[in-house]
């Protein structure tokens, strides 16, 4: 299990605005907001950071477009920044009935589609998602992401460009997110992560794939720090998102 990508609802100018585009490229990530997947509902930009990204997301229309309807709903009702943490699986249908047999409400894995050209049309990309409940006292949630096989995987990867791994920033490695975490929030994740999972007084750390660690942290203000290359400089915000290297 690994970090995948980071779901973000952003504001317009992220996507749209020629100086803050220009502050996000000044910062050495290559970023083209106009790629990306959408409709008429919804438009995605993502910044690729090496094998992990940012997917950033606009909502257009009032019913999204094909976007998932809790995370449209809470874009309308003003939330922005991180709303989903995609972990990387390897098998989807194992995780599952683990959790189910622990009795964790996990929603039923399913292809990511999404209508295009006037609703007549449905697009299927090649990875299933599901997701755990939102936590209580922060407004994200985790996912977990399988892609279909290898060759999907290694299709998809031409398209994570243009890519920071061009400016020496290889990937993010540890992600840090902060809330008003509930006792009840640490005890799911001590259920779901088991053995990988170290507790502190307020914070619960959990070992990932090949060195990645994800840390939740108690705290009154909901924010997410993602460092990249073992470094520490603060070079980077976008919305609650705070990018090191």
């Amino acid at each position: 299990m690994k970090l995948d990508h980071f779901v973000m609802n952003v504001n317009k100018e992220i996507q749209t605005d020629i100086n803050v585009i220009e502050e996000v490229r000044n910062n050495k990530f290559p970023y083209e907001p106009k790629w990306g997947k959408g409709t008429r509902g919804f438009k995605v930009s993502n910044l690729w950071i090496g094998n992990e990204y940012l997917e950033m997301v606009r909502i257009l229309k009032k019913n999204g477009g094909g976007w998932i309807p809790e995370w449209t709903k809470r874009y309308k009702e003003g939330h922005r920044g991180m709303i989903c943490l995609m972990l990387d699986v390897d098998n989807m249908d194992k995780l599952v009935q683990v959790l189910e047999e622990k009795n964790i409400k996990i929603t039923r894995p399913q292809w990511l589609e999404f209508k295009w050209f006037f609703n007549l049309l449905t697009r299927r990309m090649p990875w299933r998602n599901c997701y755990l409940p939102f936590f209580e006292g922060v407004p994200f949630q985790i996912g977990f992401q399988e892609m279909k096989d290898d060759k999907s995987r290694e299709f998809m990867s031409t398209y994570m460009v243009p890519n920071a791994r061009e400016n020496g920033i290889n990937g993010i490695y540890k992600a840090v997110i902060e809330g008003a975490f509930t006792e009840n929030d640490f005890a799911l994740i001590a259920s779901v992560f088991g053995e990988a999972v170290q507790r502190k007084k307020e914070s619960i750390v959990i070992s990932l794939y090949q060195g990645q660690v994800l840390e939740l942290v108690k705290s009154n203000l909901y924010k997410v720090n993602l460092y990249t290359n073992q470094g520490t400089e603060h070079i980077l915000k976008i919305e609650n998102v705070n990018i090191y290297s």
